[in-house]
């Protein structure tokens, strides 16, 4: 079979213009329609697909368009045409290695994760820092150290990086893994990695999914902040408006010389300027 660093698909989804949000909604498809191919369903309709996926049907036959699958009136979609289909769309019709970086407990449960496999992933290595950890057994294989990163990598053809060391090191592993030929990150990392152009990153964070849960659960509870804490400050009666009245000369070259004195004045240790300044 061949790999994805070497032998990429001719026609990508970028050059055919599928938009990213169809590409990213092109693995949901997939699963729904694995789970009829697997009860042997030959037929789906765009409805019934559709609510398998958790979006809306004209949504459904929009993204279908792209691939230039339509269905059939009456009849609907061929399953497993549409999984050959999306599966060569997405390039998981070829093997695509995969190294997985910083072995901790985050790292040894996706080493462990079957799904990989499954769906055309082979991870080829794993990597840590920690001398400890070289050689140990995980998911049947054998833990290397991050001095041979680069190495790995070119003899294994490595296609995609998956990252999932503490957010200290996240960066540095990134630019290595950039360094040695990877053009594709799944980060897992709680942090922002800055890569160059052409290199695609992919983030995930559980902590911000489990914050983003916790706000909706809030607003189901009616345990959000109360609307006056949050309203913007009224604005002050007209009548209670004060208008400046002309300065006399002199009071113009008072302020003048105020003026001229706030200039040089320093900022304070937190970088505000003092509230009260010497004479």
């Amino acid at each position: 079979m061949a790999t994805g660093r070497n032998h990429r698909p001719a026609t990508t989804s970028r050059s055919r213009g599928i938009p990213e949000a169809t590409v990213a909604r092109l693995p949901l498809y997939l699963r729904a329609l694995t789970a009829l191919s697997e009860r042997s369903v030959p037929t789906v309709s765009s409805e019934e697909l559709a609510n398998a996926s958790g979006v809306n049907s004209a949504k459904l036959r929009k993204d279908f368009s792209y691939l230039g699958s339509y269905g059939t009136r009456g009849v609907g979609y061929d399953v497993e045409y549409l999984v050959y289909q999306i599966s060569r769309e997405l390039g998981l019709t070829q093997d695509w290695p995969v190294v997985i970086v910083g072995i901790g407990n985050l790292g040894a449960a996706l080493a462990n994760y079957g799904g990989f496999a499954s769906r055309g992933f082979r991870v080829a290595a794993l990597i840590d820092a920690d001398p400890a950890m070289t050689g140990k057994s995980v998911a049947g294989m054998g833990v290397q150290h991050t001095d041979e990163l680069e190495q790995i990598i070119d003899e294994n053809g490595v296609s995609i990086g998956v990252i999932s060391t503490p957010a200290g090191a996240a960066q540095q592993v990134c630019d290595r893994l950039v360094a040695a030929g990877i053009t594709s990150i799944l980060n897992f990392a709680p942090t922002v990695l800055s890569v160059p152009e052409g290199v695609d990153v992919r983030k995930v964070d559980l902590s911000i999914e489990l914050q983003i849960l916790a706000f909706h659960e809030q607003r189901k509870s009616g345990e959000e902040a109360p609307e006056e804490d949050t309203a913007p400050p009224a604005a002050p009666p007209a009548d209670s408006v004060t208008t400046r009245r002309p300065e006399a000369p002199a009071e113009s070259a008072v302020r003048a010389g105020a003026e001229a004195h706030d200039e040089h004045r320093t900022e304070g240790p937190d970088g505000d300027i003092p509230a009260v300044m010497p004479a």
